[in-house]
């Protein structure tokens, strides 16, 4: 066998010999694009501090990367579909690695923004390679077990990128958060050409160009609209970027229907295992990545937890995922995927609902079973799901299928903090309001209703005042911890309604065992279909 994996997959006699190396590199790139979101959580105050960040700034150099990231890929896996996988996995990985120096070095807000939206472009084409990458080198019989893994490595981000963030910033400035991603990105890249074989579509074809381009534009236009318009109001930016993702929407759809060789196949959507896995990942990712976005705020701002004392108490949510993860690997094959999805949603909507129990004397041991129960719920539902998608796919469309999932998966992720994320930071702002509206000077008052953060920064201006004392301060920062975590409490109760909504939807959506129906000609404008074990796809 060659020293680099320079023969492509589809022309091996028998199954990839070093495959499971190559999951190994998958996981691993995998990794960096999810703990750049993750890490971020807890070097967001030192950012705060250092940049004089207002919540709008702060919230866009969160988001700058998430709006590249869910708007580009779509479009790139179909190009790496169609040019190369691999190729594309390399490429990402180089542009990422270029982002991270950027934010490395920046000193400005403007600066920061634009390195995440340049690493965001690079996470978009990793994603998508990664997925359609893993259902190309592996035969069907082991797929499942491979998607297993790539989605613990999903869930196990989660709980490492806060806690490698907090280790680095105990000596080092938030720079330092994105340094890391370097070298784990040039070792993937150096490890892809020696351990990942070449993988690309045997159909030649047109790009269809105007669908990723009307793809680009809806996604984006919503992710813009979905961050924008919750957290600081419905103006003319917003509300026309949600006119613009739901014209485009149309405007995608009757263009896929008409073109000969469309970038998505928009009759899948009739599949009710497509439909039902697609709603699943996005519903899933809606209420678990808004629930830890707020509690792992509640951890550093109301306990005082630092950043490696926070990520240290995430770990517990990565060995649930690898205890879920290990028992949907034994028991989707012989109970079906859909009882599998269902529970896990199920006890997902249980770990975000036991956190409207929290409020101001709680401590991390409240925090604990949800934070087990949601991990647990990851790696039980998600690969399913995931397996089941790219199992509808043919083999010239794996990228396209990433796409997709990772879409699902994204815009779950991105509604669930901005609309939970903003129902948190209306209750905050009534809650502290009524409690403290009365003491403060309206200054004062609206940077302490900005955030619990900025309510902290304003007891510590109050302390210093001669006016003011430590009492007086002292009663602030308890009318902020009592605030935000009556906050928590609420927006968990309409968090948890939203996911048992969802999963009573899913319920109803997938098809039970051996009604799966996969279309035989892909491209032909009369869905023929055949029976298959939903699953087993």
């Amino acid at each position: 066998m060659p020293v680099l994996a320079s023969t492509p997959v589809d022309r091996m006699n028998g199954p990839y010999p070093r495959r499971w190396w190559a999951l190994l590199v998958l996981c691993l790139s995998l990794l960096i694009v999810v703990m750049a979101n993750t890490s971020l959580i807890v070097a967001a105050p030192d950012m705060t501090r250092d940049l004089g960040l207002d919540s709008s700034q702060l919230q866009w150099v969160i988001d700058g990367y998430t709006v590249p990231y869910a708007a580009l890929m779509l479009l790139l896996g179909a190009v790496g579909d169609r040019y190369s996988r691999r190729g594309g996995l390399l490429a990402g990985l180089a542009v990422f690695a270029g982002g991270a120096v950027l934010g490395a070095a920046a000193h400005s807000a403007g600066a920061v923004i634009a390195a995440r939206a340049v690493m965001g472009v690079g996470a978009a084409t990793i994603m998508p390679a990664t997925l359609s990458l893993l259902v190309a080198t592996f035969p069907r019989v082991e797929r499942a077990r491979a998607i297993t893994a790539w989605t613990a490595t999903s869930g196990l981000a989660v709980a490492v990128g806060p806690l490698v963030a907090g280790w680095l910033l105990e000596d080092h400035a938030w720079g330092a958060t994105f340094l890391i991603n370097i070298p784990i990105a040039a070792v993937a890249l150096v490890a892809a050409l020696f351990l990942v074989p070449p993988s690309r579509a045997e159909r030649q074809g047109r790009l269809d160009l105007v669908g990723g381009v009307l793809s680009i534009a809806t996604v984006g236009s919503l992710v813009y609209a979905i961050i924008e318009g919750p957290h600081f109001g419905w103006g003319a930016g917003p509300v026309t970027a949600a006119a613009v993702a739901g014209t485009g929407l149309v405007a995608f759809v009757l263009w896929e229907l008409r073109h000969p060789q469309p970038l998505v196949n928009v009759r899948m959507f009739r599949l009710r295992a497509f439909s039902g896995s697609m709603l699943a990942v996005l519903m899933f990712f809606l209420g678990t990545f808004g629930a830890l976005y707020y509690a792992t705020q509640h951890l550093q701002f109301v306990l005082g937890y630092a950043p490696l004392a926070t990520g240290v108490r995430l770990l517990p949510l990565a060995g649930a995922v690898f205890a879920g993860a290990a028992l949907t690997g034994v028991a989707t094959p012989r109970l079906g995927m859909k009882p599998m999805v269902v529970a896990g949603m199920a006890i997902g909507t249980a770990g975000v609902l036991l956190l409207t129990r929290i409020d101001a004397g709680s401590t991390y041991a409240d925090f604990l079973a949800p934070f087990l129960l949601l991990g647990f719920a990851i790696g039980l539902s998600v690969a399913p799901c995931t397996d089941t998608i790219m199992g509808l796919f043919p083999e010239s469309e794996l990228g396209v299928g990433g796409g997709l999932n990772d879409t699902a998966l994204e815009l779950g992720g991105s509604l669930g903090i901005a609309v939970l994320g903003s129902i948190l930071a209306t209750s905050y702002r009534h809650n502290l309001t009524a409690a403290a509206g009365d003491h403060l000077p309206p200054a004062a008052l609206h940077l302490a209703q900005d955030s619990v953060g900025g309510a902290l920064a304003v007891a510590q201006r109050v302390a210093a005042d001669p006016a003011g004392g430590p009492q007086a301060a002292a009663q602030l920062v308890a009318a902020a911890h009592r605030s935000f975590a009556d906050a928590v409490a609420h927006t968990s109760l309409i968090g948890g309604i939203v996911m048992a909504a969802g999963a009573v939807l899913v319920l109803l959506i997938l098809p039970g065992r051996g009604d799966g129906r996969r279309p035989q000609a892909w491209l032909d404008s009369e869905p023929v279909a055949e029976e298959v074990p939903a699953g087993s796809v």
